[in-house]
Parts: C-alpha cells; structure tokens; sequence
C-alpha cells in the first residue's frame, strides 16, 4: 500500500493526474505539509471540501495577497525585471485583492457580466459555435481542443473587449504565457518568452484603451475605461491592464479546459453521453458535474496573516496555503463516489470551480453559458462521438487542469 511519502505533489506526471494522491491525503493528512520553495516560509495542501470552504470564507486570515508569487523569477533576475521595467507593474485587483479595495474593483466589472448582458450573448455564442462545428463536421473527425474548446470562448472574450478577431492568435498566445508563469514549471529561457509576452500584451491592450477614451465604444473596456473607483476616480492604466488581463485568462483558458475536459468524460462514458442525448433537460447539470470533476482551476494561493488553526493544525503567520479544487470537488464526504462521473448527480452544483464568497468567479454566468451552448449544439449535430486516438494528454501545471490535445471521431446527424 502506498503511502504520501511516496509522492512528491511538484511532479509534473503527479499534476497530470492527481487522484489517487489526493485520496490518500483526504484520508491521511487532508492539511498536509509540502517541501516549500522559500526556506523561511512553510507551505501547506488543504484537499478536503469543508477546510477549503473555511479558508474561502475567512479573508482576513487567509489573504489573496500572494502577487509576489505571481512574480515568477523576476525579483532575482536583472533580465526579466529589464523587460517588465518596459510595461506596466502589476497591480492587485481582483485575484490578488483582499478587502475592501477588491470589492472596490469587483464593483466595476460585475455590470459586464450580469445576467441580462449574458443573456444577450446567445445568438452570438450559438452562431460561434456552429460555424466551429461547420469547420470540421464534413470530416467526421477534428483535434477538438484547438478545432473548438480553444477558439470559442476566446471568439467570445474578444468580442465582449471588442479587439479584433484577426488578434486572437495573439490574445491566445498571451493568455497561456500568463497561464504559464503560474504553473512555476518554467526554465530560465520560458520565464524570458513569458515576460516579453506579458509586455506585449501590456503595450497592445494600452492603445486600446487609449483609443477608447478618445473614442468610446460599446464593449467591456470603454465601460472600465468610464468607471470610477468607489464613484471618485477612474482606473489608472496599470489597473486596467490589470483587470483586463484576469478577463482575458480566465474568460477563455478555463473554458477551453471544461470544454475539452467534458468531451473526454463523454467520450470515456458513453453510457452517461447516451443518457444525455436522450434526456436534453439534464444537459446543465451535465455543465456542473463536468465542472466538478475537472475542475479547470485546480488550486489558488493563499497567505496565512495571523497564527491561526485549521483543523487540528497549528498554522503561523507567513505561512502560503495551496487550496485545491480538485480534490475538494472528488471529496467522498461531500460527493459519494465522487470519482465516478454522473451527470444526474443531486448536487454537482455545489463545486467549487468557481470558487466560493467574494472571490466567487464573475464570469461564472457567462462560461456556464458558452458550455450549456456548445454541448447543446455539438450533441444535436454529432453522434457516436468517439476517441479517435488514446493519447490525449494533460498539460502538467500547479493551478490550471489542461488538455493539450484530444482527437475525436464521429457521426454526422443528418
């Protein structure tokens, strides 16, 4: 039997499937101690579903404040600080924000994601999403994560920013650049390639906003743009970029990760995928169980600010905190058999892919939407959907759960 001394959580083979870890965690040390990066700073894993909600609800004891980690390599290499001396610094505003300065910026985005302005965007996703299926559907087969998770959301996000679709190669070059950097996975080399990336994206996204205040459209950055923080002042442009890029990632890359990871459990079960063609009415819980077992956001940062006890584990002040998503979602003790996919499942709305209180995703409206959409349009055109090749394969990475690649066959419906 094995034991977690047998593992080692950094291990890129161990991110790509981390299951059975986890399992022995939630049952051997659910608070567990890990090899911290930083010698004077301890680090700890917390799997289980109520210990996460305890550390979500707690915001004065467990800070968003982790930007410094978010920094990568470039506080002790005088090359990357030279290329990020070049763009803007990076500012806490919504992920890294604690209170009361991230309600002060939620405040300012919420209106671009209510439910109305959501609402709206149906024709627009649906007629997205077909032509993505037209692309490819006469072939009967397609690389479904670049073919279709990875154009989609991004198509959306760049409308709902109104940037042109002729930039998404770079919009999505950008984006996983960012993605990157938080996985800590990187060579000396990578951190480079990242770095000029985030300044890329910087510059490009600055005469945007330029032009916005000389000439105000109707998208989401003329509103930022117009906004004033707590009805005082307006965004300063580091702010901006700032917001803008957490809505540029997390609009598309952790869409693109459900997209892809619910096709693999329906191509993996094809009980569960006849179930659902059958019965069309079970396709948003379908949404939420592919959300809790994938999981797109896999783990977040937190810094512990006073001595403090979760569980019966003594925590100092100091002390970095890995949440994981992942394995509260697969908790048994909140979801019975929680390895086990089930798109009847009761409660698989209550995942935390989202998060949970007031860092609760803003998007989450929108990007249940665009799954509820896809998966409606792909299941009434498509049939007998099937893997085409067996190796698909994940993308190892701290926070984020991504299928590289994935390679279906299927039946046209006539």
């Amino acid at each position: 039997m094995k034991h977690l001394s047998d593992y080692n959580f950094f291990d890129p083979e161990l991110l790509v499937c981390p299951y059975e870890f986890y399992k022995l965690a939630q049952e051997q040390a659910p608070i567990m101690e890990l090899p911290s990066p930083r010698p004077d700073t301890k680090l700890f894993l917390v799997t289980r579903y109520d210990l996460v909600i305890e550390i979500l609800k707690d915001t004065k004891v467990f800070s968003s404040n982790f930007s410094t980690l978010l920094a990568g390599k470039g506080e002790q290499d005088d090359e990357l600080q030279k290329i990020s001396a070049q763009g803007w610094p990076q500012m806490n505003t919504l992920l890294t924000a604690d209170p009361p300065e991230h309600e002060r910026f939620r405040s300012l985005v919420n209106k671009a994601f209510t439910s109305s302005r959501v609402n709206k965007m149906r024709d627009l996703i649906e007629q997205i999403v077909d032509e993505l299926i037209d692309s490819f559907i006469e072939h009967g087969k397609c690389e479904f994560v670049s073919e279709f998770a990875v154009p989609l959301p991004i198509k959306v996000i760049a409308q709902q920013l109104g940037v042109p679709q002729a930039d998404l190669p770079k919009f999505k070059q950008w984006s996983d650049s960012f993605i990157a950097r938080l996985g800590h996975t990187l060579s000396r080399d990578q951190e480079i390639e990242c770095a000029k990336d985030v300044v890329a994206f910087q510059h490009y996204f600055h005469d945007v906003i330029d032009s916005r205040q000389k000439q105000p459209q109707d998208d989401l950055i003329t509103d930022l743009v117009q906004a004033k923080v707590a009805g005082e002042r307006s965004l300063d442009t580091a702010e901006l970029l700032s917001i803008v890029q957490q809505i540029l990632v997390a609009g598309n890359e952790t869409v693109t990760s459900a997209l892809a990871g619910g096709m693999l459990l329906l191509t993996n079960n094809q009980e569960q995928m006849k179930l659902l063609q059958t019965d069309i009415s079970q396709l948003e819980n379908f949404v939420e169980e592919v959300l809790r077992m994938e999981s797109p956001t896999a783990g977040m940062w937190r810094v512990v600010m006073q001595d403090t006890k979760l569980g019966d584990v003594a925590l100092k002040a100091g002390s970095l905190v890995m949440i994981r998503f992942d394995a509260a979602n697969r908790d048994p003790i909140k979801f019975p058999e929680g390895e086990r996919f089930d798109v009847c499942r009761h409660n698989a709305s209550n995942h935390l892919s989202f998060g949970y209180g007031i860092h609760f995703c803003l998007g989450a409206m929108l990007a249940r939407k665009e799954m509820q959409i896809a998966y409606e349009r792909l299941l009434l055109r498509l049939k007998n959907i099937r893997l085409a090749q067996e190796n698909y394969q994940y993308l190892p990475n701290i926070l984020m759960r991504t299928v590289k690649y994935l390679h279906i066959e299927f039946d046209k419906i006539a």
